[in-house]
């Protein structure tokens, strides 16, 4: 029974250590995909005279991610000016007018624009909802609220909200359901997602019930 016992114990301690290191692997590794698909490219358009030197970049391990941060922080930092902006603008222009690759470009864009400003509410409060059936309940994330023609069929007492699959809560579904029957939680969005992935074995500490 002890032997079970350490087992289990030594299991929980290096465990997170292991998932998160794979993690930060695995991203080191996309990031490095990239950069290597640059690479690839800026082979294509050079002198066969570059071949040594662009190969030499595909062998260096972590260089692509390095320069994919580094290159999102200047990005960043250039079109956080007025004369970024203005670049910026000129850009996305350009790409409103190439057929197809438009309507990629601006759904895309509006997404990311809504999840990762500033001043947005996607992913800013946790909810109680019942999915997928009256009497069950799971944890949601409220994305904003119905609008245009879906506003009108539905009404103004509508929110948006997204639902997590466990214990990988990149994949889930959207549901569109009246204000009053979701409860809004004060626990964190980073606490409700553990909660989440932990498939409820990880209850978050210092969330009170709500009045």
């Amino acid at each position: 029974m002890s032997l079970k016992k350490y087992l289990l114990t030594g299991l929980l301690v290096w465990l997170p250590l292991a998932v998160t290191i794979w993690v930060l692997l695995w991203l080191m590794g996309l990031l490095d995909g990239v950069f290597q698909g640059l690479v690839v490219a800026m082979e294509a358009v050079t002198s066969n005279s570059m071949a040594p030197f662009w190969a030499q970049l595909k062998h260096i391990p972590g260089l692509g991610a390095a320069l994919v941060f580094g290159g999102l922080l200047l990005t960043g930092a250039l079109v956080s000016n007025v004369a970024g902006r203005w670049w910026l603008g000129h850009w996305e222009g350009l790409l409103a007018r190439i057929p197809v690759f438009k309507s990629i470009y601006n759904s895309v864009k509006k997404v990311s624009d809504t999840l990762f400003s500033s001043n947005g509410n996607a992913f800013r409060t946790a909810l109680l909802v019942q999915y997928p059936r009256a009497g069950c309940w799971t944890i949601a994330f409220q994305t904003g609220s119905p609008s245009g023609e879906v506003a009108g069929q539905l009404g103004d007492d509508f929110v948006s909200v997204y639902v997590p699959t466990t214990p990988n809560p990149t994949s889930g579904f959207f549901l569109m359901l009246p204000r009053a029957e979701v409860i809004e939680l004060k626990m964190s969005v980073d606490e409700a997602l553990t909660y989440v992935i932990s498939m409820g074995s990880v209850t978050p500490s210092g969330s009170a019930p709500h009045s």
